[in-house]
């Protein structure tokens, strides 16, 4: 009997997380333990490791997802697992799940089949209170600032200028919008406000964009809270709050260690998605993972052309990290989508609709090229895909020069992704990658986003109007042109339009409000009719999620 994502990890035979972190050479000392298998890792010890060469950093990204599923994080861990299996020291960097997706239709991030992240349940649910710390931070803002404006409003704040939202780790439609401060004078002043989905706050891009203590309390001081009447920018240090802000995140921004089914070291930490965010795991956990590995998998969120992008565009930049070789992950199921196949069909061999699909994938292979590292392509392998479709996708992507590697890691651990691991070992030992941002740092910012929406969605053009247009000027003359552009879009297609599948070209990419998140040093570009707080789908997973007899979850995914 094939058994579930969640029995497979309750049947994990776990070691303590004292021996895991020993694989990479951490003292015991510096492993601060939450339980037997969870542990943050001491920052004092990240400082020490300063001085170390790093290792080769490895990108797994996918093609745009659908409901056919396409197993990203599962093949970040298989590869990572390979790895080790074939001799070499390495760790697996990934993101934390958010709790949204996982009482909604996403589901957890921690792999699956036997190319997991242990213990899963944990790390689904509130882990190492990472993201509630987050929330605080967020929300402790939001209250000084309401507070400031209430106790006579020295800094003479314009509240209909206010732009700081509060935060909350679930999806609830019902908080986007709302009218706060309700019910008389002594509660403050009543305003428009509304809440974002904590992995979309800019603390959580500033914890994972961060590099130490310092570096954190320096970003969250420059926080952009409000405007004055006379537009001027009133920040988190002016408020006084970054100190506190600090002092509630100063243990959720030391990384967190856990293990792979095989015992491997796994280090989860930060979750922004990355189709409303920056869609990364944290500077600090990759940078440790440089340190103490000779290889680091780490993954970007949904398809290339939001988190490859981003990866490579903001993260690489603002951290100086140089990737050696990207794989593009799909399913033989999902192309099918792609070209045109519906979901109750994918079952059936259809070599015309697999054709007509890895349009998605090429794509996404050519983009990924644009930033100068070689590629390869794990093809994550279903018990209904046919050799004739395999084969159909080799020959279409030959022609790209990328070699399309079957993998069976859900089915067979490290031994299903060892091929994939070989074949990445010589990407990176060819020492072929010549690393570069997509767009020059001094680009204005609209042009930044006319760059990406061009060579990465490729659109006709970027739409915007007088007002998002004056927005992007005040950002610049606020000292923000150098920022890199975040586009927050629909995840399940190159274009705005989340129905149109495939490689779709011709489109304009409409861009709907700007964002200045100063603190993270970016610029959050809101496309289309993307939402940063989401809503439950009509039958969410929380329905079904719950303790059986014996006090085990079922339900989580």
């Amino acid at each position: 009997m094939v058994m579930s994502d969640i029995e497979i990890a309750r049947d994990a035979k776990m070691q303590p997380i004292m021996d895991v972190g020993a694989k990479l050479g951490i003292p015991s000392e510096d492993l601060i333990p939450y339980g037997h298998t969870k542990a943050k890792i001491d920052l004092g010890y990240l400082a020490s490791l300063e001085d170390r060469p790093d290792g080769k950093l490895i990108l797994v990204t996918g093609i745009n997802p659908t409901a056919a599923g396409e197993g990203k994080t599962t093949t970040t861990v298989g590869l990572g697992d390979a790895l080790n299996r074939i001799g070499k020291k390495a760790a697996i960097c990934l993101r934390e799940p958010s709790l949204g997706p996982c009482f909604g239709v996403k589901g957890g991030a921690a792999g699956g089949g036997y190319a997991q992240v242990v213990p899963m349940e944990d790390i689904n649910l509130h882990f190492t209170g990472d993201f509630h710390a987050i929330a605080a931070a967020n929300n402790l803002l939001a209250a000084m600032l309401d507070n400031h404006v209430y106790w006579g409003n020295a800094l003479q704040i314009d509240p209909r200028r206010i732009g700081w939202k509060r935060a909350i780790d679930m999806n609830d439609r019902a908080l986007r919008s709302i009218v706060g401060s309700l019910g008389g004078v002594a509660n403050g002043f009543p305003r428009e406000d509304g809440f974002d989905i904590v992995v979309a706050s800019e603390i959580m891009a500033i914890l994972c964009l961060s590099t130490d203590i310092e570096d954190l309390k320096r970003r969250l001081g420059r926080i952009v809270v409000a405007y004055t009447r006379d537009k001027t920018p009133v920040t988190a240090a002016e408020l006084e709050a970054d100190g506190a802000m600090t002092v509630l995140l100063k243990d959720a921004l030391a990384p967190n260690l856990v293990q792979t089914l095989e015992n491997n070291p796994a280090f989860i930490h930060g979750g922004p998605f990355a189709n409303i965010a920056h869609g990364c795991n944290s500077v600090m956990a990759t940078r440790a993972g440089l340190k103490l590995g000779d290889y680091v998998v780490t993954e970007a969120g949904f398809g290339a052309d939001l988190g490859a992008e981003k990866f490579f565009d903001i993260k690489c930049r603002k951290a100086g990290l140089r990737p050696a070789a990207a794989v593009v992950v799909g399913t033989i199921r999902a192309l099918k989508m792609h070209g045109g196949v519906k979901k109750e069909d994918l079952g059936q061999e259809n070599i015309a609709a697999v054709r007509e699909g890895v349009s998605n994938i090429a794509r996404h292979v050519e983009n990924t090229k644009k930033f100068g590292v070689p590629v390869a392509v794990a093809l994550n392998r279903f018990i209904t895909d046919t050799d004739a479709e395999i084969e159909a996708v080799r020959d279409e992507l030959a022609s790209l020069g990328v070699e399309a590697i079957e993998c069976t890691h859900w089915s067979d651990g490290s031994k299903g992704t060892e091929a994939l691991a070989h074949h990445v070992v010589g990407l990176v030992e060819g020492d072929t990658a010549d690393f570069k941002p997509l767009y020059p740092s001094e680009m204005p910012l609209l042009d930044k986003v006319r760059t990406i929406a061009r060579e990465i969605y490729r659109a006709d053009d970027v739409s915007a109007d007088a007002k998002v247009r004056a927005q992007f000027k005040d950002i610049e003359a606020m000292g923000g042109a150098d920022y890199p552009v975040c586009i927050a879009k629909t995840q399940y297609s190159f274009s705005t339009d989340p129905n149109a599948k495939g490689a779709p070209t011709g489109h304009t990419l409409p861009i709907r409000e700007v964002r200045l998140s100063n603190g993270a040093e970016f610029v959050v570009v809101v496309c289309g009719e993307i939402m940063t707080m989401p809503g439950l789908p009509r039958v969410p997973a929380a329905n079904k999620i719950t303790l059986n007899a014996k006090g085990q979850i079922e339900g989580l995914f």
